[in-house]
Protein backbone atom coordinates (compact mmCIF):
# COMPACT_ATOMS: atom_id res chain seq x y z
CA UNK A 1 0.00 0.00 0.00
CA UNK A 2 1.35 3.19 -0.71
CA UNK A 3 1.74 6.43 1.68
CA UNK A 4 -1.34 7.92 -0.40
CA UNK A 5 -3.68 5.05 -0.33
CA UNK A 6 -2.33 4.90 3.31
CA UNK A 7 -3.36 8.14 4.20
CA UNK A 8 -6.69 8.09 2.64
CA UNK A 9 -7.56 4.91 4.29
CA UNK A 10 -6.65 6.87 7.99
CA UNK A 11 -8.81 10.00 6.82
CA UNK A 12 -11.55 7.34 5.79
CA UNK A 13 -11.53 5.61 9.30
CA UNK A 14 -10.84 8.86 10.96
CA UNK A 15 -13.98 10.39 9.45
CA UNK A 16 -16.14 7.44 10.06
CA UNK A 17 -15.23 7.12 13.65
CA UNK A 18 -16.59 11.44 13.29
CA UNK A 19 -19.49 9.98 11.91
CA UNK A 20 -20.05 7.25 15.12
CA UNK A 21 -19.16 9.82 17.76
CA UNK A 22 -21.72 12.00 15.96
CA UNK A 23 -24.56 9.44 15.92
CA UNK A 24 -23.90 8.46 19.06
CA UNK A 25 -24.06 11.76 21.24
CA UNK A 26 -27.16 12.45 19.20
CA UNK A 27 -29.01 9.66 20.42
CA UNK A 28 -28.21 10.14 23.83
CA UNK A 29 -29.39 13.62 23.49
CA UNK A 30 -32.37 12.31 21.69
CA UNK A 31 -32.89 9.62 24.76
CA UNK A 32 -32.46 12.37 27.11
CA UNK A 33 -34.79 14.73 25.45
CA UNK A 34 -37.53 11.93 25.41
CA UNK A 35 -36.95 11.56 28.85
CA UNK A 36 -37.64 14.68 30.02
CA UNK A 37 -40.57 15.13 27.83
CA UNK A 38 -42.12 11.38 29.51
CA UNK A 39 -41.55 12.88 32.83
CA UNK A 40 -43.21 16.21 32.37
CA UNK A 41 -46.01 14.96 30.76
CA UNK A 42 -46.30 12.48 33.54
CA UNK A 43 -45.88 15.42 36.23
CA UNK A 44 -48.20 17.92 34.21
CA UNK A 45 -50.77 14.66 33.87
CA UNK A 46 -50.95 14.12 37.76
CA UNK A 47 -50.81 17.94 38.41
CA UNK A 48 -53.96 18.07 36.26
CA UNK A 49 -57.63 18.38 38.12
CA UNK A 50 -59.31 16.28 34.89
CA UNK A 51 -56.58 14.03 33.56
CA UNK A 52 -55.15 14.35 30.25
CA UNK A 53 -56.39 10.77 28.93
CA UNK A 54 -59.54 11.27 30.55
CA UNK A 55 -60.40 14.17 28.84
CA UNK A 56 -58.79 13.35 25.82
CA UNK A 57 -62.32 12.26 24.04
CA UNK A 58 -63.65 15.45 24.35
CA UNK A 59 -60.78 17.66 23.03
CA UNK A 60 -63.44 18.50 20.32
CA UNK A 61 -66.77 19.47 21.87
CA UNK A 62 -65.92 23.19 22.75
CA UNK A 63 -64.22 23.53 19.01
CA UNK A 64 -67.62 22.01 17.84
CA UNK A 65 -69.98 23.92 19.76
CA UNK A 66 -68.15 27.37 19.07
CA UNK A 67 -68.43 26.37 15.11
CA UNK A 68 -72.04 25.41 15.17
CA UNK A 69 -73.52 28.02 17.01
CA UNK A 70 -71.44 30.20 14.24
CA UNK A 71 -73.03 28.11 11.72
CA UNK A 72 -76.44 29.34 12.43
CA UNK A 73 -76.06 33.00 12.70
CA UNK A 74 -73.92 33.06 9.84
CA UNK A 75 -75.54 35.96 8.59
CA UNK A 76 -74.10 37.80 11.28
CA UNK A 77 -70.20 37.21 9.87
CA UNK A 78 -69.76 40.09 7.32
CA UNK A 79 -70.91 42.86 9.59
CA UNK A 80 -68.70 41.14 12.80
CA UNK A 81 -65.57 41.50 9.94
CA UNK A 82 -66.64 44.98 9.52
CA UNK A 83 -66.90 45.66 13.04
CA UNK A 84 -63.36 44.43 14.62
CA UNK A 85 -61.31 45.60 11.00
CA UNK A 86 -60.44 48.78 13.41
CA UNK A 87 -59.44 46.12 16.04
CA UNK A 88 -56.97 44.75 13.24
CA UNK A 89 -55.66 47.75 12.55
CA UNK A 90 -54.49 48.60 15.81
CA UNK A 91 -52.63 44.80 16.22
CA UNK A 92 -50.75 45.53 12.76
CA UNK A 93 -50.19 49.34 14.37
CA UNK A 94 -48.42 47.40 17.34
CA UNK A 95 -46.82 44.78 15.39
CA UNK A 96 -45.39 47.23 12.70
CA UNK A 97 -44.12 50.12 14.98
CA UNK A 98 -42.75 47.57 17.38
CA UNK A 99 -41.05 45.69 14.57
CA UNK A 100 -39.61 48.97 13.48
CA UNK A 101 -37.62 50.32 16.89
CA UNK A 102 -37.00 46.80 17.34
CA UNK A 103 -34.92 46.64 14.10
CA UNK A 104 -33.40 50.08 14.73
CA UNK A 105 -32.23 49.03 18.13
CA UNK A 106 -31.36 45.60 16.73
CA UNK A 107 -28.93 47.04 13.74
CA UNK A 108 -27.00 49.71 16.43
CA UNK A 109 -26.19 46.28 18.88
CA UNK A 110 -25.75 44.03 16.02
CA UNK A 111 -22.65 46.59 14.96
CA UNK A 112 -21.40 46.63 18.06
CA UNK A 113 -21.37 42.76 18.79
CA UNK A 114 -19.95 42.21 15.79
CA UNK A 115 -16.01 40.94 15.86
CA UNK A 116 -13.81 43.35 14.04
CA UNK A 117 -16.61 46.04 13.52
CA UNK A 118 -17.43 46.47 16.80
CA UNK A 119 -16.88 50.64 18.13
CA UNK A 120 -15.36 49.13 21.36
CA UNK A 121 -13.99 45.38 20.77
CA UNK A 122 -14.29 44.91 24.73
CA UNK A 123 -17.70 45.48 24.98
CA UNK A 124 -18.89 42.97 22.41
CA UNK A 125 -19.77 40.19 24.92
CA UNK A 126 -21.46 42.55 26.85
CA UNK A 127 -23.75 43.46 23.88
CA UNK A 128 -24.26 40.17 23.45
CA UNK A 129 -25.40 38.75 26.68
CA UNK A 130 -27.84 41.81 26.59
CA UNK A 131 -29.67 40.57 23.21
CA UNK A 132 -29.49 36.65 24.74
CA UNK A 133 -31.67 38.44 27.85
CA UNK A 134 -33.75 40.20 25.54
CA UNK A 135 -34.36 36.79 23.46
CA UNK A 136 -35.17 34.65 26.54
CA UNK A 137 -37.40 36.85 28.50
CA UNK A 138 -41.21 36.50 26.85
CA UNK A 139 -43.01 39.11 25.34
CA UNK A 140 -46.15 38.14 27.49
CA UNK A 141 -43.78 38.17 30.56
CA UNK A 142 -42.70 41.93 29.83
CA UNK A 143 -46.32 42.80 28.96
CA UNK A 144 -47.82 41.80 32.51
CA UNK A 145 -44.71 43.72 34.52
CA UNK A 146 -45.77 46.70 32.04
CA UNK A 147 -49.16 46.30 32.33
CA UNK A 148 -48.82 46.58 35.96
CA UNK A 149 -46.20 49.59 35.93
CA UNK A 150 -48.75 51.81 32.93
CA UNK A 151 -52.12 49.95 33.05
CA UNK A 152 -53.80 48.53 29.76
CA UNK A 153 -53.55 49.22 26.15
CA UNK A 154 -51.30 48.74 23.15
CA UNK A 155 -48.13 50.90 24.68
CA UNK A 156 -46.86 47.68 26.76
CA UNK A 157 -47.53 45.18 23.70
CA UNK A 158 -45.81 47.48 21.96
CA UNK A 159 -42.84 47.76 23.98
CA UNK A 160 -42.58 44.18 25.39
CA UNK A 161 -42.61 43.22 21.60
CA UNK A 162 -40.02 45.93 20.78
CA UNK A 163 -37.73 44.70 23.40
CA UNK A 164 -37.89 41.17 22.20
CA UNK A 165 -37.66 41.57 18.80
CA UNK A 166 -34.81 43.71 19.60
CA UNK A 167 -32.65 40.64 20.92
CA UNK A 168 -33.84 38.13 18.16
CA UNK A 169 -33.00 39.90 15.26
CA UNK A 170 -29.97 41.52 17.00
CA UNK A 171 -28.67 38.00 16.75
CA UNK A 172 -29.40 37.28 12.94
CA UNK A 173 -28.65 40.94 12.16
CA UNK A 174 -25.15 40.38 13.49
CA UNK A 175 -24.79 36.67 11.78
CA UNK A 176 -24.93 38.63 8.51
CA UNK A 177 -22.47 41.20 9.35
CA UNK A 178 -20.06 38.62 10.35
CA UNK A 179 -20.14 37.71 6.75
CA UNK A 180 -19.68 40.53 4.85
CA UNK A 181 -16.69 41.53 3.16
CA UNK A 182 -14.56 44.17 5.57
CA UNK A 183 -12.79 45.06 2.18
CA UNK A 184 -14.69 48.71 1.80
CA UNK A 185 -14.23 48.72 5.45
CA UNK A 186 -10.79 49.02 5.08
CA UNK A 187 -10.60 51.15 2.18
CA UNK A 188 -13.36 53.48 3.80
CA UNK A 189 -10.67 53.76 7.71
CA UNK A 190 -7.67 54.13 5.52
CA UNK A 191 -8.87 57.84 4.06
CA UNK A 192 -10.03 58.91 7.49
CA UNK A 193 -13.59 57.43 7.80
CA UNK A 194 -15.35 57.81 11.30
CA UNK A 195 -16.80 54.28 12.67
CA UNK A 196 -20.31 55.67 11.76
CA UNK A 197 -19.36 56.09 8.27
CA UNK A 198 -17.32 53.02 7.81
CA UNK A 199 -20.81 51.39 8.77
CA UNK A 200 -22.86 53.31 6.84
CA UNK A 201 -20.94 52.87 3.73
CA UNK A 202 -19.05 49.83 3.82
CA UNK A 203 -21.77 47.26 5.52
CA UNK A 204 -24.90 48.77 5.44
CA UNK A 205 -24.92 48.15 1.85
CA UNK A 206 -23.46 44.87 1.70
CA UNK A 207 -26.30 43.52 4.65
CA UNK A 208 -29.23 45.51 4.51
CA UNK A 209 -31.56 42.96 1.90
CA UNK A 210 -30.75 39.70 4.57
CA UNK A 211 -31.82 42.08 7.27
CA UNK A 212 -34.95 43.50 5.55
CA UNK A 213 -35.64 39.93 4.67
CA UNK A 214 -35.06 39.03 8.53
CA UNK A 215 -37.17 42.18 9.77
CA UNK A 216 -40.35 41.53 7.23
CA UNK A 217 -40.32 37.65 8.26
CA UNK A 218 -40.19 39.11 11.96
CA UNK A 219 -43.19 41.29 11.54
CA UNK A 220 -45.09 38.36 10.38
CA UNK A 221 -44.10 37.04 13.81
CA UNK A 222 -45.14 40.19 15.96
CA UNK A 223 -48.51 40.10 14.35
CA UNK A 224 -49.47 37.05 16.03
CA UNK A 225 -47.74 37.97 19.28
CA UNK A 226 -49.12 41.19 19.53
CA UNK A 227 -52.68 39.34 19.33
CA UNK A 228 -51.73 37.09 21.63
CA UNK A 229 -50.87 39.57 23.96
CA UNK A 230 -54.27 40.99 23.56
CA UNK A 231 -55.56 38.15 25.94
CA UNK A 232 -53.66 39.79 28.82
CA UNK A 233 -55.07 43.67 27.91
CA UNK A 234 -53.03 45.26 26.00
CA UNK A 235 -55.25 46.06 23.13
CA UNK A 236 -55.80 45.22 19.27
CA UNK A 237 -58.10 42.13 18.48
CA UNK A 238 -56.59 39.72 20.90
CA UNK A 239 -58.78 41.98 23.79
CA UNK A 240 -61.78 41.83 21.55
CA UNK A 241 -61.46 37.92 20.84
CA UNK A 242 -60.75 37.38 25.02
CA UNK A 243 -63.70 38.82 25.54
CA UNK A 244 -65.87 37.13 23.21
CA UNK A 245 -64.24 33.90 24.64
CA UNK A 246 -65.43 35.11 28.20
CA UNK A 247 -69.22 36.05 26.90
CA UNK A 248 -69.24 32.35 26.06
CA UNK A 249 -72.62 31.25 24.36
CA UNK A 250 -74.09 33.64 22.12
CA UNK A 251 -70.66 35.14 21.21
CA UNK A 252 -68.74 32.62 19.33
CA UNK A 253 -69.80 33.77 16.14
CA UNK A 254 -67.74 36.60 17.23
CA UNK A 255 -65.33 34.38 18.09
CA UNK A 256 -65.18 32.42 14.56
CA UNK A 257 -64.77 36.15 12.91
CA UNK A 258 -61.98 37.47 14.54
CA UNK A 259 -60.55 33.60 13.82
CA UNK A 260 -61.08 33.74 10.19
CA UNK A 261 -59.94 37.48 9.96
CA UNK A 262 -56.78 36.76 11.96
CA UNK A 263 -56.14 34.30 9.51
CA UNK A 264 -57.22 36.15 6.07
CA UNK A 265 -54.92 38.86 7.08
CA UNK A 266 -51.70 36.53 8.61
CA UNK A 267 -52.07 34.55 5.12
CA UNK A 268 -51.98 37.81 2.96
CA UNK A 269 -49.11 39.23 4.91
CA UNK A 270 -47.32 36.18 4.98
CA UNK A 271 -47.65 36.12 0.89
CA UNK A 272 -46.52 39.75 0.11
CA UNK A 273 -43.73 39.17 2.53
CA UNK A 274 -42.46 36.13 1.04
CA UNK A 275 -42.58 37.83 -2.17
CA UNK A 276 -40.71 40.98 -0.92
CA UNK A 277 -37.91 38.98 0.85
CA UNK A 278 -37.51 36.82 -2.59
CA UNK A 279 -37.00 40.11 -4.16
CA UNK A 280 -34.64 41.75 -1.50
CA UNK A 281 -32.24 38.19 -0.90
CA UNK A 282 -32.54 36.22 -4.29
CA UNK A 283 -33.55 39.25 -6.83
CA UNK A 284 -36.15 37.00 -8.04
CA UNK A 285 -40.07 36.88 -7.80
CA UNK A 286 -41.37 34.28 -5.14
CA UNK A 287 -43.00 30.91 -7.01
Amino acid sequence: MTLANAALANETASYLAHVRRKRLYGGALLALFALLMLSGFKLANDRNAGGFWDGLHRIFDFPAEIFSEAFVNWRNLPGLFVKFVPSLIETLNIAAVSTLFGALAAAALALLSTRGLSLWPRLTPLFRRMMDVMRAIPEIVIALVLIFLLGGGPVPAMIAIAFHTTGALGKLFSEAAENADTKPVEGLASVGAGWAQRMWFGILPQVAPNWSSYALLRFEINIRASAILGFVGSGGIGYDLKTALQWGQGKYDAVVAIFALLFLTIMIVDHISDRARARLVKGERAA
